[in-house]
């Protein structure tokens, strides 16, 4: 019993800490006015955090602190400053400053989400698929929150900031009071220079990475876009800038949200049926809704919401997979750092479709915007494959 309370625990401490990351975008309309943001500018906001959590994740494992320091202390004080710097935007005198305390929001996350899936692994030797699961369905529905308070609050950015800030405050305080190591440790190990070429060396670590970075390239962009997709969508149908931006607001808090039960089911079914064939599953699916959700923006709305929220479902169902394979995989001594390189290089890629969709709509629409993110579970899926045959044999 003691770790599924653990679970619960560290599940709740991951939602409040990552409903830090999608605070600038949920309010994008609202800050894009206050300082007179053009498009890719507004984009910013949420690319800015991509990058400092690739900054932070980067440094995390060229230092191994993942396999270094006790995993308590360096989630609760990585979820404390986080939830300092992204408090102090609602103080930013402009776009510049609100710029960087967005990159350190993400910088200091990266000691928030990479040890939870840790922390977790070191309970469940059986059911890993399911724990990592719950803890990433977790993160899926606290990125999702900011979108559902915006939405309750009528748009307020304060609200929405300062909400997810004391969400940060109370992961840190659950961690730090309520969390312990499990009966299945990895081995901690004094640093080494050498840890993150041996990881990428080891090639069954190396396609669990490539099926990753696949998965990603079109992950963060769809969490990020689909709510202005369907702010637009709305007021093509005539709703006002407000109404439209809040109807558009809701669809992206239920389509993200209903990630949370992808990557717990799809965490299920992956201990059962295998890893590779579900992320294979997940990514065919979630590449086809890329595909063709963009055709869709004068369909009925009872179609296009379907048809994002199977989109929403399974573009994260596999996420938890991809970490669940590496605890498998990678060397036991070097576990920290594998997970910590996967998630840097994984949240480095996501930088570039988060820039390159707003270009993207602008020259083609929201077909070419949306379908271009099908080519990252097209590569994702041959890496698995190859993964799952080096695994059988």
């Amino acid at each position: 019993m003691r770790r599924w309370r653990m679970l619960a625990l560290l599940s709740v401490a991951v939602l409040l800490g990552m409903s830090l990351w999608f605070t600038a975008s949920a309010v994008a309309p609202q800050l894009s006015a206050l300082w007179g943001l053009d498009a890719q500018q507004g984009a910013w906001l949420t690319t800015i955090v991509q990058l400092g959590f690739v900054a932070g994740t980067a440094l995390a494992a060229l230092l191994n602190l993942a396999d270094v320091f006790p995993a308590r202390p360096y989630f609760a004080v990585a979820a404390l400053c986080a939830a300092l710097a992204n408090a102090l935007v609602v103080y930013a005198p402009g776009f510049a400053a609100a710029l960087g305390l967005r990159f350190l929001s993400g910088f200091f996350l990266a000691g928030v989400y990479p040890p939870a899936m840790k922390m977790i692994a070191t309970w469940f030797q059986s059911g890993r698929g399911l724990a990592i699961g719950t803890v990433v369905g977790a993160l899926t529905l606290g990125k999702a929150t900011p979108y559902l308070v915006r939405a309750l609050e009528g748009g307020d950015f304060r609200t929405v900031v300062l909400t997810a800030s004391a969400g940060g405050v109370a992961a840190a305080a659950l961690v730090a009071v309520g969390y312990r190591d499990g009966p299945y440790p990895f081995a901690r190990r004094p640093f080494s220079w050498g840890l993150v070429g041996a990881t990428l060396r080891h090639r069954p670590t190396r396609l669990a990475i490539g099926g990753y970075l696949g998965h990603m390239w079109e992950l963060y962009a769809m969490w990020a876009f689909v709510g202005v997709f369907f702010s637009e969508f709305f007021a093509l149908r005539g709703a006002s800038g407000e109404r439209a931006g809040a109807l558009g607001g809701l669809v992206a808090f239920a389509v993200i949200g209903v990630g949370a039960a992808g990557a717990v089911l799809a965490g299920k079914w992956a201990d059962r049926l295998g890893r590779e064939r579900v992320t294979v599953w997940a990514m065919a699916a979630s590449g086809a809704c890329a595909l063709g959700i963009g055709w869709l923006l004068h369909a009925p709305a009872i179609l296009v919401v379907a048809v994002a929220l199977v989109w929403g479902f399974t573009v994260v169902a596999d996420s938890a997979q991809f970490s669940a394979v590496v605890t498998e995989v990678a060397p036991p001594h070097s576990v920290g750092t594998a997970l910590t390189l996967q998630t840097s290089l994984g949240f480095l890629l996501t930088m570039v479709t988060l820039s390159a969709v707003p270009s993207l709509r602008a020259a083609g629409g929201w077909p070419l915007a949306f379908g271009v993110l099908a080519l990252g579970p097209a590569l994702g899926i041959a890496a698995m494959r190859r993964l799952e045959r080096a695994r059988a044999t």
